[in-house]
């Protein structure tokens, strides 16, 4: 048993050697994933915190381009040379030698995870995980999803150039609708559906709530469940048709790839039974499901007085308030097709009068809720209010407002948090909670 497990560390060394000395390896383990970063970052940097929302998608990525592109690159590479035909003469059993290369490859992926979480807080100041503990082994679920899967690529691959096929079967469909590369929110309820039968949908799911600091942990245990299933029927089908060097695959091959891929489709027939594949809303339409019982919940205690220095409110009709009134009825943002984000945009007018500390901020701040009060159907105006309150970070919000005569722009963080307060004191006016 010694030198077995000697023989284990040995072969464990040697492979993460091969692997820094085989450039395709590199590139998919290391640059791609920093590329993806960069992407990301010139479309989303303008969150709050920047990226701080799509690192569940990066990270998934991340992961896959290692073990799905990476491991059966590097054990495809060495069947061709002859390596893995000189290592079956060695006195350790196959199981053991196919272990340590995994675990090899597991030390790879979560050490490019770490360095894509460095590189996203150094280049775009992305928070570390919220939830270290359960980011630990939501990557360790997820590695080992995709590291079944890249170790059956890799018995199925003839050569390097047909691993980067059949990988590209697998990364394209969850780039494209499984979730992982375009967000779920903005792709139709049918693609929404199919990405619940590819392991993409849980890993972005499971390792997203790990950034965020008021995860429910909802479903989390079935997305645990459904990429260990994922990840056991790909690698006991790879350790089946494992070969020690280059040669027709057994008659029996076809069976074994059909038992993995029928992983996929009983999670996913599983997730939309048990209601796990529920559509996700786009953030513009997160403010209509605020319900009555939410509104009820919030509370008006230890708001700023209206006469304060922060969050200053005119009283009804306060000389100015009507001249400022009529730009306001003409400014784009605060008539949109979308009612939820108009009002946010009106909203963010009062917090960035209040910021910049304009001589008109109490007069700017009663005009905005006179045109929300008038301009829109009583209920959307609630629910909008308190969507602003609950989720102060969803939908975009602006930061200047030149047509208005705000040219100083504030950070859109204290923008946000100076809503939150100003939605506050309109969402206690309406709803008869706070004396005008």
């Amino acid at each position: 048993m010694r030198s077995t497990l000697e023989g284990c560390l040995r072969h464990f060394l040697l492979a993460i050697q091969l692997n820094f000395k085989n450039p395709a390896a590199i590139v998919y383990g290391y640059l791609i994933p920093v590329i993806f970063l960069l992407a990301f970052g010139a479309v989303f940097r303008t969150g709050s915190p920047p990226l701080l929302a799509q690192m569940g998608q990066l990270v998934t990525i991340t992961i896959l381009g290692g073990a799905c592109f990476g491991l059966p690159t590097a054990l495809v590479a060495e069947r061709e040379r002859g390596v893995w035909r000189r290592y079956r003469l060695l006195p350790v059993a196959t199981p053991w030698l196919i272990l340590s290369a995994m675990l090899a490859r597991l030390s790879i992926v979560v050490s490019s995870v770490l360095f894509q979480l460095v590189a996203a807080g150094l280049i775009f100041r992305t928070p570390a995980p919220a939830h270290p503990g359960a980011f630990a082994l939501g990557l360790l679920a997820v590695a080992a999803a995709f590291l079944g899967l890249g170790f059956l690529i890799a018995a199925l691959a003839d050569n390097v150039p047909a691993v980067q096929a059949l990988g590209q079967c697998i990364f394209l469909p969850m780039i494209m609708i499984g979730g992982v590369g375009v967000p779920l929110a903005v792709l139709p309820v049918w693609a929404q559906r199919m990405a619940g039968f590819m392991p993409g949908r849980y890993a972005v799911e499971l390792l997203a709530a790990c950034f965020d600091p008021s995860a429910t942990w909802s479903g989390a245990r079935f997305r645990v469940a459904a990429l260990l299933v994922i990840g056991l029927a790909a690698g006991v089908a790879g350790a089946r048709l494992f070969r020690w060097e280059t040669g027709r695959l057994e008659a029996s091959a076809r069976w074994w790839i059909a038992g993995a891929l029928a992983s996929w489709m009983a999670v996913g027939a599983i997730a939309w039974g048990t209601g796990h594949l529920k559509p996700v809303l786009p953030e513009m339409d997160a403010w209509s499901n605020i319900t009555e019982a939410q509104i009820a919940g919030i509370t008006f205690d230890g708001l700023p007085a209206d006469s304060d220095i922060v969050t200053t409110l005119a009283p009804p009709d306060a000389p100015g308030v009507r001249a400022f009134a009529g730009k306001l009825q003409s400014w784009p943002p605060g008539a949109t097709d979308d009612a939820g984000q108009s009002i946010r945009n009106l909203v963010a007018v009062a917090a960035i009068a209040d910021l910049c500390a304009d001589p008109r901020e109490g007069e700017m701040a009663r005009a905005v809720y006179d045109r929300i009060r008038s301009a829109f159907d009583a209920a959307a105006a609630r629910q909008a209010l308190a969507w602003i309150v609950s989720r102060p970070d969803d939908g975009q919000t602006p930061v200047k407002a030149p047509e208005l005569g705000l040219f100083r722009h504030p950070p859109e963080r204290l923008v946000r948090q100076r809503s939150v307060l100003y939605a506050k004191k309109y969402l206690g006016r309406l709803l008869g909670k706070i004396r005008d």
